[in-house]
């Protein structure tokens, strides 16, 4: 008998008349407001313009929902397309369904387009964002509490979440929470690169390699815990080898970039202001031509007050010739 457990609710949307209101697209609408807020905060920070974060943001997030979408069709697509299935459930993606490795490979594209059209670097940016895309991770798992799915073995810990629904073949029971094991996970990630970035001042992507690294570590034992459907090869589930390889590829990274690129990048954003109020590249360059104009119009003055002088000089020594003049032909007289 289970002395305490998670409830999950009895019901995954809420109807505003005609509106449906569902927990899971809560969830991810507001993860995805926190990463913004995070990321802008940070990018100013590392001397960015407010705003430019929420721009680049405009293009990360639809492409980010189009590729976590993708992959997690493609990856169960006996859930759409075998028998007895409707096709178009596929696109029905506010009832779940997004898988994390297409939704920030998807996203990083639509972020090198947005920040291209910026004109800022997208290592420098990937770096801002990352802690706020590991805290909407842990707000987006909730989403997964709201449809009651992705839960781990059956266990009887104080901890462990009530599953109430039958449908696809869920059987109702106490399981493993590992939306929630997740959810802490990301938050721990998001320190720790928090962390290790105002230790470290890591830049040219290394916060955000880091990012990954540390989530893949992570989402490999919560992934093993798992079971749902899933394919599997040589005997772990597909996302465990996409966690492993991902997590080799990050780390490799770190190294490379460590060694070819050491240190922080100095501008992040043309013409903005960098950390410590510094002008960058554009300002600076305004300020040192203004200097050279006001050397070049004080050298000028300079040049006509000594030609005025001069001038006066002269006027003055012809003076004296005349008085000399008029002596002489007074005597004369």
């Amino acid at each position: 008998m289970e002395l305490a457990f998670i409830p999950s609710p009895s019901r995954g949307v809420l109807h505003l008349g005609p509106i449906p209101l569902r927990g899971y697209a809560f969830c991810i609408i507001i993860g995805v407001f926190v990463a913004v807020w995070l990321g802008n905060k940070r990018w100013i920070a590392r001397g960015g313009r407010a705003g430019t974060v929420a721009d680049i943001a405009v293009w990360a997030v639809p492409f980010g929902l189009i590729g976590g979408r993708l992959y997690h069709v493609i990856t169960d697509y006996q859930l759409y397309f075998s028998e007895g299935r409707d096709w178009v459930d596929a696109f029905k993606i506010w009832e779940g369904g997004l898988g994390i490795w297409g939704a920030i490979a998807f996203g990083a594209v639509g972020a090198w387009i947005g920040a291209r059209r910026r004109g800022v670097p997208m290592p420098a940016y990937a770096d801002a964002v990352a802690p706020g895309i590991a805290l909407a991770q842990a707000i987006g798992r909730w989403g997964n509490w709201f449809n009651q799915e992705l839960y781990g073995k059956a266990t009887d810990l104080p901890w462990a979440v009530e599953i109430t629904s039958s449908a696809d073949g869920r059987v109702p029971g106490t399981y493993h929470p590992t939306f929630l094991y997740e959810s802490l996970w990301c938050i721990g990630v998001a320190l720790l690169v928090i962390w290790a970035d105002r230790r470290f001042k890591l830049g040219h992507g290394r916060a955000f390699a880091l990012y990954v690294a540390a989530y893949c570590a992570g989402r490999f034992w919560i992934e093993y815990m798992r079971v749902d459907d899933a394919h599997h090869i040589l005997g772990l589930r597909l996302n465990n080898w996409t966690a492993l390889f991902v997590f080799l590829l990050a780390v490799v990274y770190i190294v490379l970039s460590a060694r070819m690129r050491p240190g922080r990048e100095a501008v992040v954003e043309p013409g903005a202001e960098a950390p410590g109020g510094e002008a960058g590249d554009d300002d600076a360059k305004d300020a040192a031509g203004s200097e050279v104009e006001d050397a070049d119009t004080e050298s000028k003055d300079a040049d006509t007050g000594s030609e005025g002088a001069g001038d006066g000089t002269v006027r003055f020594e012809k003076d004296v010739e005349d008085v000399k003049d008029g002596a002489d032909s007074a005597k004369k007289g």
